[in-house]
């Protein structure tokens, strides 16, 4: 990757999508595909192209989500990192790559290592393997200890461990034993997601039906609020509403969702938020490598964000930090007084104990994360 600086326009975040999976966890939405790995050759030198056509606009993070990205093939990994070659970088640039246990092997670790790769989210969820071959993950709690071990020899020092909490015959039990135990790794970074029962997936249907076992709203309750007690006290800090980490190991590339700045897609189904606009890419793979073989990424459902869309995400996105929104900065961007635009909003929920205005900070109360959703709402423009 070069270090040169040929686009004046301010750094972006990169994202890169890998739509594949060995298999679909019951509760997941996400865009990804089992059973299509003989598409990963054409799907990164499709992905190579993409990325190339980012030219020299000046890169402040990577993130390569998925799917599961190390499930790729090192030839296709090799395509990758190829592309990435070509692309002009920030100094000191964060560059995660997610994984999960069971597709981790020594090779890919190299391979990582040779990109420059220096963070890793991996998916663990559960410390009990029963809970994990309920929700329909392809590894145990060996194999994700295998895992980890692993990263570290190959001296990976800031790595993220996903857990959920909310999933199906879990108890408070379980979940304590599945914080406390990961705490015990001392791992960089740690999130903690709650389950949401989507539409289209396993879950779904057997939630349904009736057959889903879920813990009852105010066991999970009792859940997140374990996390936000055990996690500060182990040296984690919240700085999102699911997201902990230890001093000066916040996750730089997620900040820039959150904080509304930009950032370009690649990939099948990848967002992008850049120059003003935001668009997506087909969401099927096959339509993905035809559009490169044609030497045309058709930008889809691309549109100018408004000044009442820029607001409305300024405040969404940012209420979701645990610092909250500034004022100062509302201003800044808009040339308004949030005020003017949201005080009535504003001034209904701090009466109710669910935001919390400190000099120029408005933020969420511990209530406030909880309902956050219902408050969003109340933040869109009309």
């Amino acid at each position: 990757m070069q270090g040169k600086n040929i686009d004046s326009r301010e750094a972006v975040a990169l994202y890169i999508h890998i739509p594949f999976c060995k298999k679909k966890c019951f509760y997941c939405d996400f865009l990804s595909y089992s059973g299509k790995e003989k598409l990963m050759i054409n799907y990164t030198k499709a992905l190579a192209k993409d990325i190339e056509s980012i030219g020299d606009r000046k890169i402040k993070t990577i993130f390569i989500g998925g799917g599961t990205p190390t499930y790729l093939s090192l030839q296709s990994w090799n395509n990758i990192y190829e592309a990435l070659k070509k692309i002009n970088v920030e100094d000191n640039l964060e560059f995660t790559v997610e994984g999960n246990p069971g597709t981790f092997t020594e090779e890919k670790f190299k391979v990582l290592r040779k990109m420059g790769v220096n963070r890793l989210s991996i998916g663990l969820q559960a410390w009990q393997d029963s809970i994990l071959k309920c929700i329909g993950r392809i590894h145990t709690l060996e194999d994700f200890l295998k895992t980890y071990e692993m990263a570290r020899e190959f001296g990976f020092s800031n790595i993220n461990i996903d857990l959920m909490f909310g999933l199906p015959d879990q108890t408070i039990k379980n979940w304590k034993e599945s914080l406390q135990n990961v705490v015990e790794l001392n791992p960089e970074h740690i999130s903690c997601y709650s389950l949401i029962v989507e539409k289209g997936t396993p879950f779904y249907d057997a939630h349904v039906s009736g057959s889903l076992n879920l813990p009852g709203e105010e066991e999970e309750r009792q859940m997140y609020y374990f996390a936000l007690d055990f996690l500060p006290k182990m040296g984690y800090e919240q700085y999102e509403i699911s997201n902990f980490s230890k001093k000066n190991r916040r996750c730089e590339h997620n900040l820039i969702y959150w904080n509304l700045e930009e950032y370009i897609g690649c990939g099948a189904g990848a967002h992008s938020y850049v120059d003003g606009y935001r668009y997506r890419n087909t969401k099927n793979i096959e339509e993905y490598i035809l559009q490169e073989n044609l030497n045309q990424f058709l930008k889809l459902d691309k549109h100018e964000n408004s000044l009442c869309d820029n607001m409305e995400e300024f405040v969404f996105m940012g209420l979701r930090k645990i610092d909250g929104i500034s004022t100062e900065d509302f201003y800044r961007r808009f040339n308004r007084d949030i005020y003017s635009i949201y005080g009535n909003v504003i001034e209904k929920y701090i009466n109710m104990g669910i935001l919390i205005k400190e000099g120029h900070m408005l933020y969420l109360s511990k209530r406030g994360i909880e309902v956050s959703n219902s408050v969003m709402c109340d933040f869109i423009l009309t």
